[in-house]
């Protein structure tokens, strides 16, 4: 993690459930845009979303937490929330709210990824 993301993020990590590590990789390499890195440590296998100066998180295998209720994570996709809104219908994902304004704050998506979590897409323009 970045020194700008220690000083001025609230959330610096977030740790996705999933049921099947490979799927919810392919998921979100094609709804975020970015590389998906497999890890083990001690035995325990994940995936790390690249996140290079961002904030960051990763697919923990752990179907027992899947859940479409709770915290909603906003993932960024900016400038191409709609190309990502196809990626996940694409990929296995359930649209819950398309496209939409949120007021001053741009726009999201509001969707079900491919392991049955809630989650949300943000950008700065409906594009």
């Amino acid at each position: 993690m970045s020194d700008i993301n220690s000083k001025h993020n609230r959330f610096v990590w977030t740790d996705i459930p999933v049921a099947d590590l490979d799927r919810a990789c392919r998921f979100y390499e094609a709804v975020a845009g970015v590389a998906c890195h497999r890890e083990t440590f001690e035995h325990f296998e994940f995936a790390v979303l690249d996140h290079k100066d961002g904030n960051g998180g990763c697919l923990i295998v752990k179907p027992e937490d899947i859940s479409d209720k709770g915290p909603l994570v906003y993932l960024n996709t900016d400038g191409r929330i709609r190309d990502a809104v196809a990626q996940a219908k694409a990929h296995g994902g359930r649209i819950l709210q398309d496209v939409h304004a949120i007021g001053p704050h741009g726009c999201r998506a509001v969707l079900i990824d491919s392991e049955g979590n809630r989650i949300a897409l943000h950008s700065n323009t409906d594009a």
